[in-house]
């Protein structure tokens, strides 16, 4: 049976289970709802949650335990010649997972039927035939027991998919029955509802914690495996990008490191205060109709795809700095630098500083307003010394915001700064970043096994602890500032 139709079917004895029990509680209490515990809508869950939950967690056990078993079992099957000739055995499981999709494609297309594909497993010949007629080719340097390994891994997989659905289906039924059992008028059903309640927040907060933990994990693994092979000092002193994947590489992270900052500094010199200034304008200055137009006009920006980006700053941007500026000034003949980027990234993360440093200047109360100026301080006065100290925390939080959209920004780099590794201070030379060469590192047709390929998870790893301590920094200025303020 297939998965989504499984999952319809519990959901709808679940349903069912719900309205059933629902009714079922009113009517053990004689219609009186006052003789009840809990309402009748709590006993419907309680149903719901023991007919669903149960069945649900049986078929991710299953669908995550299963096909380990049959690999497993299935690679067992494999003749240690199939791989004493230099292939690995995940090459030969490969070849057993495409037949086996085969036969199943061909068995849905009428191509072979079930009792066919019984006695053509001895003819190998005219098993790649059939399965030909429906797109799969197959080498001729597979063998006989590599049809038979994915003949029986199709075989497996179906009795566990039929198992799978009686199982599950089995556990919803259950479920829904021992909930049916115990419905009566004090039967404690709200607790149980509200404990699954807590029960699902709880889980998804520990999903969020177990997902930062798991990237963190792969990339410490890699970065780990990456520094057995290249020395640390190398990565983190040498001032030389020269990725070379037949041996002799200079790998170090200043050259990326610096254009990063370089970029993201530049976009924040832009951003920062035209972004701020908007936020005061329409909180504290524009009539409600600029302000209805205004601020969905500039969140326009931040729903503009960054590849668009990257094509002003490409065809725009920057033949314009290089003909009105870096020419004249003999700063740069090229379109491509960190000015351009920076710049375009700069208008790009208006949106998050203004958007957000809007509303938190809105949420400061407005009695701090009226007794400023009930104090005699002028309008521009009770901005500087009452609102933007008090709305301090959220504008760090919108500028960190911002500084970690820049600093993660790939595609505006690529096409405004070009993809020159290098130390300069001229803003019109091109240069590139941390996030650029973790793409051009993984790009193509990699092994993880060279210092060249591993060498961007050390480079991800890095640039996680910039933005780590970029927040560390922004949350000790905060608390700083909330000391000296409250």
């Amino acid at each position: 049976m297939n998965t989504g139709l499984l999952i319809l079917i519990v959901l709808a004895i679940a349903v069912a289970g719900y309205v059933i029990g629902r009714s079922r509680s009113l009517a053990s209490a004689g219609g009186d709802i006052r003789l009840m515990h809990s309402l009748p809508r709590y006993h419907g869950q309680s149903v719901f949650i023991f007919a669903a939950v149960p069945a649900f967690l049986t078929l991710m056990v299953w669908l995550l335990a299963q096909p380990m078993i049959i690999e497993s079992r299935v690679s067992s099957m494999i003749p240690p010649s199939e791989v004493a000739d230099g292939s690995s055995l995940s090459l030969v499981m490969a070849d057993v997972h495409r037949i086996a999709d085969g036969l199943d494609v061909a068995v849905e297309r009428g191509v072979m039927t079930e009792d066919e594909l019984d006695t053509l497993r001895t003819d190998v010949t005219d098993v790649r035939s059939r399965l030909a007629e429906v797109g799969v080719a197959i080498g001729s340097d597979v063998s006989q027991s590599v049809f038979e390994a994915a003949k029986a891994y199709r075989d497996m997989g179906h009795l566990g998919r039929i198992i799978m659905a009686a199982l599950v289906l089995l556990m919803a039924a259950a479920g829904a029955a021992i909930a049916f059992s115990k419905i009566a008028p004090r039967y404690r059903a709200r607790n149980i509802s509200e404990g699954a309640i807590k029960a699902l927040m709880i889980l998804s907060s520990t999903v969020a914690i177990l997902t930062t933990v798991g990237i963190i994990a792969s990339l410490l693994f890699e970065t780990i495996h990456f520094f057995r092979m290249y020395p640390a000092e190398d990565f983190f002193f040498n001032l030389t990008w020269n990725p070379q994947f037949r041996g002799g590489s200079d790998l170090g992270i200043l050259p990326l490191l610096w254009g990063t900052l370089y970029v993201s500094f530049i976009a924040l010199l832009v951003a920062v205060p035209i972004g701020l200034m908007a936020a005061i304008y329409l909180a504290e200055y524009a009539s409600s109709t600029v302000r209805s137009i205004a601020k969905p006009t500039i969140e326009l920006l931040a729903g503009i795809p960054t590849i668009v980006y990257g094509l002003f700053a490409l065809i725009t941007v920057g033949p314009m700095l290089r003909d009105y500026f870096a020419q004249p000034l003999g700063l740069g003949t090229s379109s491509s630098s960190v000015m351009t980027a920076g710049l375009v990234m700069g208008i790009m993360v208006i949106p998050f500083i203004s958007s957000l440093s809007d509303d938190v200047i809105n949420s400061v109360p407005q009695a701090m307003r009226d007794g400023s100026l009930g104090l005699g301080a002028t309008r521009s006065e009770t901005v500087r010394k009452v609102i933007l100290p008090a709305a301090l925390p959220g504008i760090v939080g919108a500028i960190l915001l911002a500084a970690s959209r820049a600093i993660g920004e790939t595609m505006i780099v690529v096409m405004g700064a070009g993809a020159a590794a290098k130390l300069s201070l001229n803003p019109f030379e091109a240069m590139t970043t941390i996030t650029v060469k973790i793409v051009s590192q993984l790009t193509g047709d990699t092994e993880f096994a060279s210092p060249e390929t591993l060498v961007a998870f050390a480079l991800g790893l890095s640039l996680f602890v910039v933005t780590l301590c970029l927040n560390i920094v922004a949350l000790f200025v905060v608390r700083k500032y909330r000391e000296q303020y409250e």
